[in-house]
C-alpha cells in the first residue's frame, strides 16, 4: 500500500475532450469531500471524483452515464494500491462522444496516469505502544527517544511515579524497542502490550 506525498497533476486530450486530472493526500472524508469543492471547475462539462480512505471510499459520475466515470477513477486508485487519496477528473467535451467504454477509459486512464507520475511512498504498519518510565528514568528515555527518526511521540502523560509516553512504531520494531527499553531501564520501564511476556504456558 502507498500513499501520496504531495499533489499531483496530469492532462491529456482525448476526441478533442480536454481531461485534467489532479490528486491529492487526504486524512479524512471531510477533507477529501472540501478538495472536491475547491478542486472542480465551473466551466467545466463534468467534474467526477473518487476517494479512498482505507476501507471507505465514494466516487461521482457528475453527470457521465453511470458506472463511466468515478467507479473506473476508484479502480486506477485500487489498481495502483494508494489508500487516502482523492483524485478530480475535470472533462471539457469537446464535440466527439466517446461512448460509455471509451469515458470509462478516459476517465480511468486519466486518473491512472496522474497516480503513476505522483510521488509516493509505502505505508508502514505501525502499532500504538504505551510506555511507563519511572521519574529516575525519564530525561534518558526522553533522550533515546529523540534519536529514532521512525518512531512517534504521539503523547507524554505524568503519572504518580514517573511518565507514560505513547509511542507510535513500526510493527518491525516493536519488539527492538521493547528489549532496548527494558534494558535501558534494568527492566523498569513498563510495555503495554507487553509483546515481551510470550504466549501464556501450556495447562
Amino acid at each position: 500500500m502507498f500513499k501520496l506525498t504531495k499533489p499531483a497533476t496530469s492532462e491529456r486530450e482525448i476526441k478533442k475532450s480536454r481531461f485534467a486530472t489532479i490528486a491529492a493526500p487526504v486524512a479524512d472524508e471531510a477533507a477529501a469531500r472540501a478538495f472536491v469543492a475547491e478542486n472542480s471547475f465551473a466551466d467545466a462539462s463534468h467534474n467526477c471524483w473518487a476517494w479512498r480512505l482505507g476501507a471507505d471510499y465514494r466516487f461521482s459520475d457528475d453527470g457521465e452515464p453511470g458506472g463511466t466515470a468515478g467507479k473506473p477513477i476508484l479502480q486506477a486508485i485500487e489498481g495502483q494500491e494508494i489508500d487516502d487519496v482523492v483524485v478530480v477528473v475535470s472533462r471539457w467535451f469537446g464535440g466527439v462522444k466517446l461512448g460509455t467504454g471509451g469515458l470509462a477509459r478516459a476517465y480511468g486512464g486519466s486518473a491512472a496516469e496522474c497516480l503513476r507520475q505522483a510521488e509516493k511512498q509505502p505505508v508502514i504498519a505501525t502499532t500504538l505502544l504505551s510506555v511507563s518510565v519511572l521519574f529516575t528514568d525519564l530525561a534518558l528515555v526522553e533522550a533515546r527517544l529523540e534519536t529514532f527518526d521512525d518512531i512517534a511521540v504521539r503523547a507524554r502523560d505524568f503519572s504518580q511515579d514517573g511518565a507514560v509516553f505513547q509511542l507510535d512504531v513500526p510493527d518491525s520494531r516493536l519488539v527492538g524497542l521493547a528489549e532496548y527499553l527494558r534494558d535501558l531501564t534494568s527492566g523498569r520501564a513498563g510495555i503495554d502490550p507487553d509483546i515481551l511476556a510470550g504466549p501464556p504456558p501450556e495447562t
